[in-house]
C-alpha cells in the first residue's frame, strides 16, 4: 500500500506535488492549465459567473476569444464537481432561446454517458458505420495551418477547446487526412481536462461519420466564418490546403442490436437507490465524482474520503500533467473541508480490507474495480435523465425513448 501526503491548496503546491509523486506517469511539463483550476471552489465560481444570454448565437465562435459564448464549464462537469442537474437548474430564467440551446448541449453530454455506459469499450469501434478509404492514411494535422496549429497549441496548453475547434481538428485528421480517428481521439483524451471516453469518443465518431453515416467536412469556409483572423496571419493563406470541401468517406452500415435495446440497463447505469451490505469506514472517490455533492460524501459526512491515483492505468494512458494537476487541486480543495487520504497504486490493492461507500460511476473501469473492492454502500449516479433500455442509436432516438 502506498499512502501519499495530502496535497496542500494552491497551484504551485499542486504542481510540485504532481512532479514529486507522479513524475514518471506523464511526458510533458509538470504545470497546470493557465485557464482552469481544479476544485469545488473554482467550479462554483465558474458556474456563478456564467451568463447564458447570447449562448445560442455565440457558442460556435472561435476567435477572437472575447466573442466566444461557450460556457467553459466542461472540465468541472467531467469530474463531477458540477453535476448536469445542477448546471441545468442554474440557467433557469435566462433567455428562452439560449436556455433551450444550452440545455440541448447538456442533454448531448447525458446521451454520451448513457451510450458509453451501455457499450463501454466497444465505443472504440464503429458504432453504426465502418469507414474505408482508397487513399493511404497519412499523419493528421499540418501545424503550419494557423487554424490547426493555433488550436492544437490551445488544446495542449490550456487543456480545452471550444466545440467548433474540436470538430475542425477531428475532421481534418480523420476525413481529410484519412488517419485513424481512434488515434486522434487518444491525443484529445490525453490533453483535454474534460477528456472522457464518453463525450470525446462520441464526438470523434460523429465527425468521422461512424455514429450517423454523415461525416463533418472541414474547409476554409468555417474558419473565415468563426475565426477570420486565423486566415489573415496564416503562412499558407495563399496556398490554403483546405479551400475545397473534402470528399466524403465511404461508410458501410454495421448491425448493432445493443444500440437499439438493452435488456438489462441497470447493470451498466447503476442502482436506482442506495444499496448497503455493511458499515463503510471511508468514502471512495473516483475521478468521475469529486464534488462536494457526491452522494456517498453527502451520506457520510464524518468519514474520511479516499482517492487512489491508479498507477497502472495512468502509466498506460500517459495523461497530460495538466489533468493530474487539476485532479490534485480538486483533492486539495476538498481537504480543506474534510479528511482526505491519497494513495498511489492499483485501487484494488490500495483499498484491500477497507469497507467503502462509493457513488456508482457509469464507466467500464468502475464496474470492474468495484466488483473487487469491499463496497459496503453503493449510491446512484446523479443522472439528468433516468437511463432506459430503449434506443441509443442516435441522439434523437435516445431523446424520443426518454420522452425528451
Amino acid at each position: 500500500m502506498t499512502r501519499l501526503p495530502t496535497p496542500e491548496p494552491g497551484r504551485g503546491e499542486a504542481e510540485r506535488w504532481v512532479a514529486h509523486h507522479l513524475g514518471d506517469l506523464f511526458d510533458d511539463a509538470p504545470v497546470g492549465s493557465p485557464r482552469f483550476r481544479g476544485g469545488q471552489s473554482a467550479a462554483d465560481e465558474a458556474l456563478a459567473s456564467f451568463d447564458v444570454a447570447g449562448y445560442a448565437k455565440q457558442r460556435n465562435e472561435v476567435l477572437p476569444t472575447e466573442a466566444r459564448g461557450a460556457s467553459g464549464l466542461s472540465p468541472w462537469i467531467r469530474h463531477g464537481l458540477l453535476t448536469l442537474p445542477k448546471v441545468w437548474e442554474s440557467v433557469e430564467g435566462g433567455p428562452t432561446r439560449d436556455v433551450a440551446k444550452f440545455r440541448d448541449e447538456l442533454l448531448w453530454q447525458e446521451y454520451a454517458r448513457h451510450l458509453y455506459a451501455r457499450v463501454g469499450t466497444r465505443s472504440s469501434e464503429a458504432l453504426r458505420y465502418h469507414g474505408s478509404s482508397d487513399a493511404p492514411p497519412t499523419p493528421g494535422w499540418d501545424r503550419e495551418m494557423a487554424c490547426v496549429g493555433e488550436m492544437l497549441e490551445e488544446l495542449e496548453g490550456d487543456g480545452w477547446l471550444v466545440n467548433q475547434a474540436r470538430m475542425w481538428l477531428s475532421s481534418d485528421w480523420s476525413i481529410r487526412h484519412g488517419a485513424r480517428w481512434q488515434d486522434g481521439e487518444d491525443h484529445f483524451f490525453r490533453h483535454l481536462l474534460d477528456g472522457s471516453r464518453a463525450a470525446n469518443r462520441l464526438g470523434w465518431q460523429w465527425v468521422s461519420g461512424r455514429a450517423t453515416g454523415r461525416s463533418y467536412g472541414f474547409s476554409r469556409l468555417q474558419v473565415e466564418r468563426r475565426a477570420p483572423e486565423l486566415c489573415s496571419r496564416c503562412q499558407l493563406a495563399d496556398r490554403c490546403p483546405i479551400t475545397d470541401w473534402p470528399p466524403d468517406p465511404t461508410l458501410t452500415p454495421v448491425d448493432a442490436p445493443l444500440l437499439r435495446h438493452d435488456p438489462e440497463p441497470t447493470i451498466a447505469v447503476g442502482p436506482p437507490a442506495p444499496t448497503t451490505s455493511g458499515s463503510p469506514k471511508a468514502v471512495w472517490l473516483t475521478a468521475e465524482s469529486l464534488g462536494d455533492e457526491d452522494p456517498a460524501l453527502v451520506a457520510h459526512p464524518t468519514l474520511p474520503a479516499v482517492f487512489v491515483f491508479d498507477r497502472p492505468l495512468l502509466a498506460r494512458l500517459r495523461l497530460s500533467a495538466k489533468r493530474l494537476v487539476f485532479l490534485t487541486e480538486s483533492i486539495a480543495d476538498l481537504s480543506t473541508r474534510r479528511s482526505v487520504r491519497v494513495h498511489l497504486g492499483d485501487p484494488e490493492a490500495e483499498l484491500d480490507g477497507l469497507p467503502v461507500a462509493v457513488t456508482h460511476a457509469p464507466v467500464p473501469g468502475f464496474r470492474r474495480r468495484s466488483g473487487r473492492v469491499d463496497v459496503a454502500a453503493l449510491y446512484p449516479w446523479s443522472w439528468l435523465i433516468p437511463p432506459h433500455g430503449g434506443s441509443v442509436a442516435s441522439f434523437s432516438a435516445w431523446r424520443k425513448a426518454a420522452g425528451r
